[in-house]
């Protein structure tokens, strides 16, 4: 487990400041004041993904070994900008469902078969599709973050659209998937380009599922797919999709205010098919910014051992039961889902969930937005470089690449980011409708 330093006084004022809420700021005073900020500060969050509208809390050393992981939000960065997409509209939508219980290198970008999803469709849904993004139109109404990954630390620098374009780092490939990449430049100096995404549009509760058919893999890289409200912790965080170098097991988990906990770290009687890894105490406050986390027992849920099957769905319900990640590897997604007529009643025990009973979803969780992006070494990956024993991880990453450092491996080896990019084929956002 590592801890970060506490920020200096002027700095936490400034981030506070400059919250998702406060739209009546433009942009160019928003990135003054996060510059301002940046020149304050001489040291960030270890192994955090620091919120950038939020508020770091310092917490003494915990003998905890899971990894921390907490990521920053979607407005104000330290040391960032945002660059719209197309789609200009960024209205919020609210979904209060009752409470259900679930039962039990351009040319090295690779497209698997659909396979044929499970089971006869139902004619109807309670959950209405309000957003889509796929095929030549994904990338509208993403906000591209701009700068360097300052909050984790680490060593790439996120571009805009025009320029990860020009970079050949963005596309839609033959198939209609969106490929975001890892810039593969033999050598650097410091830096390599990377791509970071955000929503325009915000959610309270709701069904997001996201469809990927290649996610990044290998020593130092540490993508992410999830969600964040405003002013870290307050508005909670959601990670749905991350883990770091060449881990094959995803893992998910819930950052919120004090006052958020799973009731048990029992997966039956959470009714999960996932094993809770970092206690039952999902607030930042008391646990050294870690929240309550859960990693999936498949092989095939993350990583090189996602890519190899060709990849799969991934859904996250968010409604007053509580809050749940579903995992389907391609070829077992539920008829339903593709044919837009989600049932989630109907899907089996999810991987991972955080039952109302012990965290009121909207009372932890409000006004998120859902992010893809990707770093390199930083305060996870970096810092696990020496680690083994996580599945997948069986040898440490200094060991296979026979390189001391993350740093030094990623600058000198751009050949090793083949495999460093997001292929998608679709983020569907749904609202309960009844």
């Amino acid at each position: 487990m590592l801890f970060f330093k506490s920020l200096p006084l002027g700095l936490i004022l400034l981030i506070a400041d400059v919250s998702p809420s406060s739209a009546s700021l433009a942009p160019r005073a928003i990135q003054m004041m996060h510059q301002a900020a940046v020149k304050h500060t001489k040291s960030l969050a270890r192994d955090l993904r620091v919120a950038f509208g939020g508020i770091l809390v310092t917490q003494p050393p915990s003998t905890n070994t899971h990894v921390v992981y907490c990521k920053p939000g979607r407005s104000g960065a330290l040391g960032g900008t945002a660059s719209g997409g197309n789609n200009t509209s960024s209205g919020g939508t609210s979904s209060r469902p009752p409470s259900s219980t679930s039962r039990a290198g351009s040319s090295s970008t690779k497209s698997s078969s659909s396979g044929n999803p499970t089971g006869t469709p139902p004619a109807s849904s309670p959950w209405k599709l309000i957003e889509s993004h796929q095929g030549n139109n994904f990338y509208d109404g993403w906000d591209f973050f701009i700068g360097p990954d300052t909050p984790t630390q680490g060593i790439v620098d996120y571009v805009d659209q025009g320029t990860a374009r020009a970079n050949g780092l963005l596309e839609v490939n033959g198939n209609g998937n969106a490929i975001m990449r890892v810039e593969t430049t033999p050598n650097v100096p410091n830096l390599r380009k990377s791509i970071r995404i955000t929503t325009q549009s915000q959610f309270n509760g709701g069904l997001i599922i996201m469809d990927s058919v290649h996610m990044p893999t290998g020593c130092g890289t540490w993508p992410a797919f999830w969600t964040n409200g405003p002013n870290w912790p307050h508005g909670g965080e959601i990670d749905i999709v991350e883990a770091v170098n060449d881990y094959t097991n995803n893992q998910m988990t819930i950052h919120t205010d004090p006052g958020c906990r799973l009731t048990t770290g029992d997966a039956n009687a959470l009714k999960i098919s996932g094993n809770v890894i970092g206690g039952t105490d999902c607030a930042a406050a008391t646990t050294g910014n870690q929240g309550c986390g859960i990693r999936s027992t498949m092989g095939n849920s993350f990583g090189a051992g996602f890519n190899r099957n060709g990849g799969g769905t991934y859904a996250m319900q968010w409604d007053t039961s509580g809050i749940s990640i579903f995992f389907f590897p391609r070829g077992s997604e539920p008829a339903d889902i593709a044919n837009e007529v989600p049932q989630p009643a109907t899907w089996g025990l999810p991987q991972a969930r955080w039952p109302a009973d012990a965290c009121d979803p909207f009372k932890f969780f409000n006004n998120h937005h859902a992010i893809f992006d990707t770093t390199l070494c930083g305060q996870w990956a970096g810092s696990a470089w020496n680690g083994a024993g996580i599945p997948g991880q069986e040898q440490s990453c200094a060991q296979r690449t026979g390189v001391s450092t993350c740093e030094a491996f990623v600058r000198a080896n751009g050949a090793s980011m083949s495999e460093a990019y997001w292929e998608v084929k679709y983020v569907k956002l749904y609202t309960f409708q009844g």
